[in-house]
């Protein structure tokens, strides 16, 4: 867990012990429950803890923000966001039951009592939040229509309210609708140390 301590140094109390869990905890689910490809379950704190904590390192939620996770899987970004955010409070969902299960299980172990883990899809999600994150779970323009509707017209944080998102590759197409609202930062700004984030971005686009 080197790699997140390094770029969060000044963590709430218990964050850290609680990230260092959890290579652990997923480790023991993963050989029951596929919810970290087999094949990446060894950089689990590269490319997927600190990936989803580059959120965290870009946008500043003030306590009581309220976060919907779509399409966690596993719990990601959702679970890392927060632990690293515990005035915060977060409802991860997915559809599918054995990995949102799996997402709700560590969250207990670990004793968030900020997460709420539910089998949902988010076009069934009737809930309002701040803010909605996801890691590539479908195409921005999709995600957009299907979340805009949860998030809530009134702003406490310094960004408006809106969706945040995790993508990698070209993302030149998904952005062109939103080419004149749409906030894209180099996640290998953020973590200039570890190459792997050279095409991986944060997508924000305020709703």
């Amino acid at each position: 867990m080197k790699e997140v301590f390094r770029y969060f140094p000044s963590l709430a109390p218990g964050a850290a012990e609680r990230l260092s869990r959890l290579p652990e905890l997923y480790s023991d689910r993963n050989a029951k429950i596929n919810v970290v490809s087999r094949k990446d379950i060894n950089n689990l704190c590269v490319h997927h803890v600190l990936h989803s904590l580059a959120i965290a390192k870009a946008f500043r939620f003030l306590p009581g923000t309220s976060v919907l996770d779509v399409g966690t899987g596993g719990g990601f970004p959702g679970i890392p966001l927060a632990i690293v955010c515990p005035d915060c409070s977060f409802t991860l969902i997915d559809g599918t039951a054995k990995k949102v299960r799996v997402a709700g299980e560590i969250a207990r172990e670990l004793g968030l009592t900020n997460v709420t883990a539910r089998r949902i899809r988010v076009e069934e999600e009737r809930g309002e939040y701040d803010f909605a994150v996801s890691r590539a779970v479908m195409p921005l323009p999709d995600l957009y229509r299907a979340a805009r509707k949860n998030i809530s017209k009134t702003n406490k944080n310094a960004q408006a309210n809106g969706l945040i998102v995790l993508k990698g590759g070209d993302i030149s197409d998904e952005i062109k609708p939103f080419s004149r609202v749409a906030e894209t930062i180099k996640i290998r700004s953020l973590f200039p140390e570890e190459a792997w984030f050279d095409e991986k971005y944060i997508i924000y686009v305020p709703c």
